[in-house]
């Protein structure tokens, strides 16, 4: 039979109180007694619920995590690192998942800010008039997209992507495609930008497409335009998405990277096993759900609207270099 708190209690000496305030506000107990009732806990085998220590605090030790697409294995790294760390910390995560719908998303934090005690948006789509609402409401971090004000954790893509056309420039390419993310993706905003700086830098063409889902049948989809543009590489805004291109230009025959290179963002899973495997600008996605829950965290138990401590946690991206790159072709890709 289970030990309660009554029986810790009557072990211990002391009221049923005294027991629920050592677990819920120890600093409100004397260590001399606190010392007592844990030794009594020990030996009886009790260990609060979560219930009740949620009752004592006011707090219901859980977390809303809202990320735009949960089949994408970018957030479902993210998600995962998210649950671990919360976990460590003795709170439970809720997750919901938008399918990059603003509206959705928008809805869905308005719900878990009820319910929760902080609130973490991953890569949100909704505008900044939506988000100060929800921040209002709830203590929140979000997560790959800086907003004034606001606890972040954000992960710029220039240096990996500079890395990425300075590659591709060293490999002879001097026609490069870019293939944008969603609309309204700070992400898709932010990598855009540093392909075409670092092109510009190098005095390298550049063809545009985009924006598009950051999905892997979108990739198949733009394919064809990327090859049609006449560029000998492709950089894809997500390894998704390069996936799917690499899946099309091997149904039309063009040979990668004899023909065509192709470089994705994030570093999936999926990058080191596709064949041929992907090039692609690793993000550390695990340290980006830790630090995110880390920041919300100082933020729910700081007991005020600023936590002490950094506002902002700024992560590093590199580039990794897989069989997916190779020497530009001396003649247009083959169609």
């Amino acid at each position: 039979m289970t030990a309660s708190a009554e029986d810790v209690a009557a072990e211990a000496g002391v009221s049923p109180s005294t027991v629920s305030r050592c677990f819920a506000s120890p600093e409100q107990v004397r260590p001399e007694t606190r010392e007592r009732v844990l030794a009594a806990a020990a030996r009886l085998g009790y260990t609060p619920s979560r219930v009740a220590r949620s009752l004592a605090l006011g707090r219901t030790r859980t977390l809303g995590l809202i990320v735009p697409d949960i089949a994408n294995p970018f957030f479902a790294v993210v998600a995962k690192a998210v649950q671990a760390r919360a976990r460590r910390k003795d709170y439970a995560v809720f997750l919901a998942d938008t399918d990059e719908d603003p509206d959705d998303e928008y809805e869905l934090a308005l719900t878990l800010a009820r319910q929760v005690d902080g609130l973490l948006l991953v890569a949100p789509r909704m505008d900044t008039e939506r988000l100060d609402e929800i921040i209002q409401q709830v203590p929140s971090v979000i997560a790959n997209r800086p907003v004034p004000g606001v606890p972040t954790v954000v992960m710029p893509t220039a240096d990996g992507l500079r890395q990425a056309v300075a590659h591709l420039d060293a490999l002879g390419h001097r026609h490069l495609a870019l293939v944008l993310g969603a609309r309204d993706s700070w992400s898709s905003e932010q990598r855009g930008h540093a392909v075409r700086a670092a092109c510009e830098e190098l005095g390298l063409r550049i063809s545009e497409f985009g924006p598009h889902e950051p999905k892997f049948h979108t990739g198949a989809q733009v394919a064809d335009l990327a090859l049609a543009s006449g560029a000998t590489a492709v950089v894809a805004h997500n390894d998704l998405l390069a996936l799917g291109i690499l899946s099309r230009l091997s149904e039309r025959g063009v040979r990668v990277p004899d023909d065509v290179s192709l470089v994705g963002v994030d570093d999936i899973l999926l990058a080191a096993t596709s064949t041929p495997a992907l090039t692609s600008v690793r993000l550390p996605l695990d340290a980006l759900g830790e630090q995110s829950v880390n920041l919300l965290l100082r933020r729910i138990e700081g007991g005020g609207p600023q936590p002490a401590g950094p506002q902002q946690v700024v992560l590093d991206s590199e580039l990794i270099v897989r069989r997916s790159t190779g020497p530009a072709p001396r003649k247009e890709p083959r169609p």
